[in-house]
């Protein structure tokens, strides 16, 4: 509903236009007015996701649908709501659909993969909210076993985690967007 940056690429990319910069795309929405919305909306959203959760269990498509497009209205940066929407839509055979929201989620995702290789802090994955930490953890198939915090070479979080090989790896986000952004809206 805001007239900025950010909502002028949801429009487009709703309209289907997802050739865009995701990283800038990403960049905008803590610049936006939305990310403040979105920080006050944080229980709404985090109760939409368990409800998407018991709809899956249920394989109630629609409703998968009105959840994640309802998550998708408080932060269209999700890349969990953009990859269960895609699913959704693979499920009840909406191509197009499910083209548009792959191409999203693996936008936003690759604009975060692509930002460095995450084995150390100097060549971390750079991260607007700590929301997308756990969404590349989650689809590395590891589980984390330790965070701290690590300022060799920026403002990072050290993830130690078991892979399902079993091997311990260690995986750095760098954060200082997410501080900024929290900082520019005087959020916490």
């Amino acid at each position: 509903k805001f007239n900025d940056k950010y909502s002028n690429i949801v429009k487009q990319l709703e309209a289907g236009k997802t050739d865009i910069n995701y990283t800038e795309f990403r960049e905008s929405f803590i610049e936006s007015e939305q990310f403040k919305v979105a920080s006050k909306a944080k229980n709404e959203f985090d109760n939409l996701k368990k409800e998407m959760y018991v709809q899956m269990n249920k394989s109630n498509s629609q409703e998968i649908i009105k959840i994640t497009k309802a998550m998708l209205s408080i932060d269209y940066t999700s890349i969990l709501a953009h990859k269960i929407l895609r699913q959704t839509y693979k499920i009840i055979g909406d191509t197009l659909n499910a083209k548009k929201y792959k191409t999203i989620q693996f936008g936003l995702l690759y604009s975060i993969t692509d930002s460095g290789n995450g084995k150390s802090c100097a060549t971390a994955w750079h991260v607007i909210q700590i929301s997308e930490e756990y969404f590349i953890l989650q689809m590395l198939g590891a589980e984390l076993k330790r965070q701290s915090i690590d300022n060799s070479g920026g403002l990072c979080d050290k993830m130690e985690v078991k892979t399902e090989e079993g091997e311990n790896k260690t995986y750095y986000f760098e954060t200082s967007k997410v501080f900024e952004g929290y900082k520019k809206h005087g959020l916490k």
